[in-house]
């Protein structure tokens, strides 16, 4: 049966029908993580076409309340997004309880973190990493890919990259498993003793194959950040390049006011 939803309303039709599904999202209804109505069932429901459809429910991923996923469906969001504190994911106190800085800031989210390593191993520096890492574009280093996982729901994926004079001195950077602290605490261990990190955020859109990796809807925002991991002596030892699903985090910074 169709809904009358709107049917005096000069609003798109597709805004009241997001409307109306976000009202039955807030009101538990539709309750959290739990599967859309099929495109076809919400065609009957509101008697309108394919197209309004979805421009509906991409108005509610627009909002933050749904999300899709390649050939499964779109979702009802479970839980909020992970608020990411650079401020302190990297405090020396997490990585002397063994924990890296992605396990912290979801532990203190509630949110269950898994990782899948990806590769480890020598490739050939790219562009901008060999500039960040003051080496030659080409020059020998090490990169660790990583997955990382939220709740099951894969959110991010990080290749660190690491200058072979310094990775090749430090075995445990070669295993899937560097230990408690991660390749920090590794680092700090071997007197690479960390005296800043710097980051550089910008927003996109995925291109196919980031899409593939987050399980995200094509042309899906996502956050690139790229991160230099900086020494006392000035030396960056790593640089991380992280793609991020952009609903999934809200990235918090500290600024000092001083100089």
């Amino acid at each position: 049966m169709a809904s009358t939803v709107g049917a005096r309303s000069a609003q798109p039709r597709y805004l009241q029908i997001a409307s109306d599904m976000e009202e039955q999202i807030k009101d538990g209804r539709l309750a959290p993580a739990e599967e859309l109505p099929s495109e076809a069932t919400l065609m009957e429901r509101y008697g309108v076409s394919s197209g309004t459809v979805r421009k509906a429910v991409a108005e509610l991923r627009t909002s933050g309340l749904v999300t899709t996923y390649q050939g499964k469906g779109s979702f009802v969001k479970s839980r909020p997004p992970v608020t990411r504190k650079s401020s302190d994911r990297f405090r020396r106190s997490h990585r002397a309880a063994g924990k890296a800085a992605y396990i912290a800031e979801t532990e203190q989210a509630g949110v269950k973190a898994t990782v899948n390593v990806l590769s480890v191993g020598p490739v050939a520096a790219p562009a901008e990493i060999a500039e960040r890492l003051a080496v030659e574009e080409g020059a020998k280093v090490l990169a660790r890919r990583r997955l990382y996982f939220s709740d099951e729901m894969a959110t991010e994926e990080a290749t660190s990259y690491l200058p072979w004079d310094v990775a090749r001195d430090i075995p445990e950077l070669f295993e899937e498993n560097p230990g408690g602290g991660g390749i920090y605490a590794r680092l700090e261990e071997h007197g690479h003793k960390f005296l800043e990190y710097t980051e550089t955020v910008r927003a996109r859109l995925a291109t196919k194959q980031e899409a593939t990796a987050l399980s995200l809807s094509p042309g899906s925002p996502i956050i690139h950040l790229t991160r230099n991991a900086v020494i006392t002596t000035g030396r960056v030892v790593e640089v991380c390049d992280t793609i991020m699903a952009a609903d999934q985090f809200v990235l918090d910074y500290r600024i000092p006011a001083t100089d």
